[in-house]
C-alpha cells in the first residue's frame, strides 16, 4: 500500500515590521509632521501611540501632535483657549468630534419635524439642554453652511435657522446684562452693537471691530487738530481717554476738526435717498458704507466727541435725533444754554428755533432734554419696528419678530407690543402655545385687552386642535384622475409670462384653491382658463412666495438658481438646470420626480398665455 502523500510542513508567516519602531527613528520635526497628516486617522494614532514609548510620548493627549490636529481640523476654535495653560487636545478632539455627530442628528432631524410649519419656533427645546460645549455646537453648524456647492440645502437651511436662534439667545443675554448698569457704564457704541448683532445674528461684528473704526476716526482728528493746533490737550495720547476739554474754545475745535474728518474726508453724510432701509440702523453697515439716519450717525459723532473730550449728549428730539453741546454750560436746565448738533446735517450746529425749522413745528422743552443709553436704544429698535412693518417679500417678517423682541427685552411688560408679536406669531402659524403664554401675561397686566385677548385665545386653540387631528401629509400623485392637466414637476425653474419673474415650483393644484376674496382680488377670472385649471406656489427671485395659474407659466430658457430664504425647506440640491425635491417634498410629490425625467428627455410644450 502506498504511504500517503504528506503535506509539506506549514513556513512560518514573517514577522510584520513594526512601523511604529520605523518611524521612532526619524528626527523629531519630521516624525511630528507625519503624525500631523491629514491621512492618519485618530484611531491610527492611537496604534502608533502603542508600538514605543518616543511615539507614545509625541502622541500625549496634552502634547503639540493633538493640538496641532485640533487646530488644523477646526481652526476658528483656537479663540476659545489660552494657550499657556495645559489642555488636553485629545479630550477636546473627542469632544468637538461628538458635538458634531450632535449638531449633524439635530440639523437631520428638522426637515422631518417642521416642513409642514414656516418657522420651527417651538423646536428648540432640545438645543436648549446642549450636552457639549455650545461653541462646538456652533462651529459644526457654521460648517455645513460653508458646505461648498449647490448640495446639502435643505441641512443648510435647518443650520441656519438653529444657529440664528442659538446666537440670538446668547446676545439677549448680554443686552439685558448691558441694561442692568449704571447710566455712567453705559455705553452708546456697545448698545447699538447689541442690537446690530442681534438682528444680524450670523455676520460676524465684533464690538472690539467696530471700537477700532471708531478709533480710527478719532486718531484722524488728531491728526487734524494737530494741523490747526499742535498744542492742543485732545491731541495727546493722555486726552485721547475720557479727560474732559474745560476749554468751550478748543471744544469748538474738536467738534470743527470732526466736521472736516467725518463729512469732508471719509464722506460721511445723512442717507436722504433711501432713508428707510434697516441697513442705515446697522452700526457696522454705517461704517462700511459712510451713510445713515439722524439717530446712527449721532452714535458715531457722540462716541468720537467723547473720546476727544467733548462731553456731547444725545437729546431724543421728535422726528430728527440731535446731540446737545453744552460749552461750559453742562447741567443748566434751560434748553438756550445749548448748541444742538445734527449729525445727519454734516455737524451743522443749530439753536433752539433751528431746531424747529428743522422738522416745521415748535415743541416743548422737554423734548430737548438728555436721554440715557436705554432710551436711545429704544428710539433705535422703535425704527426698526417700524421697517419691519412694512415687510413684504420675506414671508417670515424676520426684522419685525427682531425687533419686537429686543423691544420686550427692554420693556417687557408692554402691553401693545406684546399683543402685536401675538398677533404675529398668529398670523404666521407658529408657536401656538407661546401665543397663548403672551395673552395670558397680556390679560394679566391689562384686562381690558380681554376682546381682543380672547379672539386671538379662541382661534389658537382651534389651530391646536387642528394640528392634533392632522393625519399625515396629503400625497398627490400625478396618475391621479384629477391631475391629468398638470404640466409642471415640482422643482422646475419657470418664467411668469406677464410679468417676467423666474421661480420655483415648490408644490401645485389640480385647481385653484384660493378663497372668493382672494379670485376675485387677483382677477382670476378675466383668465381665459379661470379657475379652473392647475395653480402652483412659487418661489420668487425676489423673495416673494406667489400662486400662479398654469397658463401664466413657461419653462425658462436659461434655468437659473433662485435666491429665495426658503429654497433649502423644499430642496436638497440645485442640479444647473432644475432643483431635486427633498425627503419631505418628494413624500408629499412622489410621482414628479419620474415626470420630471421623462420632461428633460421630451419637454411638452408651454400652455398658452394670459394674465395672473
Amino acid at each position: 500500500m502506498a504511504a500517503a502523500e504528506q503535506e509539506p510542513p506549514e513556513r512560518p508567516e514573517p514577522p510584520e515590521p513594526r512601523v511604529g519602531a520605523g518611524l521612532a527613528r526619524l528626527p523629531g520635526e519630521l516624525l511630528e509632521q507625519i503624525l500631523c497628516c491629514a491621512a492618519l486617522g485618530p484611531a491610527d494614532l492611537g496604534r502608533l501611540a502603542a508600538t514605543c514609548r518616543r511615539l507614545r510620548d509625541l502622541c500625549r493627549p496634552h502634547g503639540n501632535v493633538w493640538r496641532r490636529r485640533f487646530k488644523h481640523r477646526w481652526p476658528t476654535l483656537l479663540k476659545h483657549y489660552d494657550l499657556t495653560d495645559s489642555i488636553n487636545w485629545l479630550e477636546e478632539y473627542k469632544a468637538r468630534q461628538n458635538a458634531g455627530f450632535e449638531a449633524q442628528r439635530i440639523v437631520a432631524s428638522f426637515s422631518k419635524r417642521f416642513f409642514s410649519e414656516h418657522v420651527p419656533c417651538n423646536g428648540f427645546s432640545d438645543i436648549e439642554t446642549l450636552g457639549c460645549p455650545r461653541h462646538f455646537f456652533e462651529d459644526e453648524l457654521m460648517s455645513i453652511l460653508n458646505i461648498e456647492g449647490r448640495k446639502a440645502l435643505t441641512w443648510k437651511y435647518y443650520a441656519k435657522k438653529i444657529l440664528y436662534f442659538l446666537r440670538q439667545q446668547e446676545i439677549l443675554k448680554s443686552l439685558k446684562a448691558f441694561l442692568e448698569r449704571a447710566e455712567n457704564d453705559e455705553s452708546f457704541l456697545e448698545g447699538a452693537v447689541l442690537i446690530d448683532r442681534y438682528c444680524n445674528p450670523l455676520s460676524d461684528i465684533n464690538l472690539e471691530e467696530i471700537r477700532a473704526q471708531v478709533d480710527d476716526i478719532a486718531d484722524r482728528v488728531r491728526l487734524a487738530l494737530r494741523g490747526k493746533n499742535a498744542r492742543h490737550p485732545s491731541v495727546s495720547s493722555e486726552a485721547g481717554g475720557t479727560s474732559t476739554v474745560a476749554d468751550g474754545e478748543l471744544q469748538r475745535q474738536v467738534l470743527d476738526a470732526i466736521n472736516q474728518v467725518l463729512y469732508e474726508q471719509l464722506k460721511y453724510r445723512g442717507n436722504q435717498a433711501d432713508y428707510y432701509n434697516a441697513l442705515n440702523l446697522f452700526i457696522h453697515q454705517v461704517l462700511i458704507r459712510r451713510t445713515g439716519i439722524p439717530i446712527s450717525l449721532s452714535v458715531v459723532y457722540l462716541t468720537v466727541a467723547r473720546q476727544l473730550g467733548v462731553p456731547l449728549e444725545p437729546v431724543n428730539f421728535p422726528g430728527h435725533f440731535l446731540l446737545r453741546w453744552g460749552q461750559g454750560a453742562k447741567g443748566s436746565p434751560d434748553i438756550f444754554d445749548y448748541t444742538y448738533i445734527d449729525a445727519f446735517g454734516k455737524g451743522k450746529r443749530l439753536t433752539v428755533k433751528e431746531c424747529e425749522y428743522l422738522i416745521g413745528h415748535h415743541v416743548t422743552e422737554e423734548f430737548y432734554g438728555v436721554v440715557n443709553a436705554k432710551e436711545v436704544l429704544q428710539r433705535m429698535v422703535g425704527n426698526l419696528l417700524s421697517l419691519g412693518k412694512r415687510e413684504r417679500t420675506d414671508q417670515s417678517y424676520q426684522l419685525l419678530r427682531d425687533s419686537l423682541d429686543l423691544y420686550l427685552a427692554m420693556y417687557p411688560d408692554h402691553v401693545q407690543h406684546l399683543l402685536l408679536q401675538a398677533r404675529l406669531y398668529f398670523h404666521l402659524g407658529i408657536w401656538p402655545e407661546k401665543v397663548l403664554d403672551i395673552l395670558q401675561h397680556i390679560q394679566t397686566l391689562d384686562p381690558s385687552q380681554h376682546g381682543a385677548v380672547g379672539y386671538l385665545v379662541q382661534h389658537t386653540l382651534e389651530h391646536i386642535e387642528r394640528r392634533k387631528e392632522e393625519v399625515g401629509v396629503e400625497v398627490k400623485l400625478r396618475s391621479g384622475p384629477k391631475h391629468h392637466d398638470v404640466c409642471f414637476p415640482v422643482g422646475r425653474i419657470m418664467k411668469h409670462k406677464r410679468y417676467g419673474y423666474n421661480c420655483v415650483i415648490y408644490g401645485w393644484d389640480p385647481t385653484c384653491m384660493m378663497g372668493h376674496e382672494w379670485i376675485r382680488n387677483m382677477n382670476v377670472h378675466s383668465l381665459p382658463r379661470g379657475h379652473h385649471q392647475p395653480f402652483y406656489n412659487v418661489l420668487v427671485e425676489d423673495g416673494s412666495c406667489r400662486y400662479a395659474a398654469q397658463e401664466n407659466l413657461e419653462y425658462s430658457a436659461e434655468p437659473r438658481e433662485i435666491s429665495h430664504p426658503d429654497i433649502g425647506r423644499y430642496f436638497s440640491e440645485f442640479t444647473g438646470t432644475r432643483y431635486l425635491a427633498n425627503a419631505e417634498l418628494a413624500t408629499r410629490y412622489p410621482e414628479d420626480a419620474e415626470f420630471e425625467a421623462e420632461a428633460e428627455a421630451a419637454p411638452p410644450a408651454a400652455a398658452e398665455g394670459g394674465e395672473e
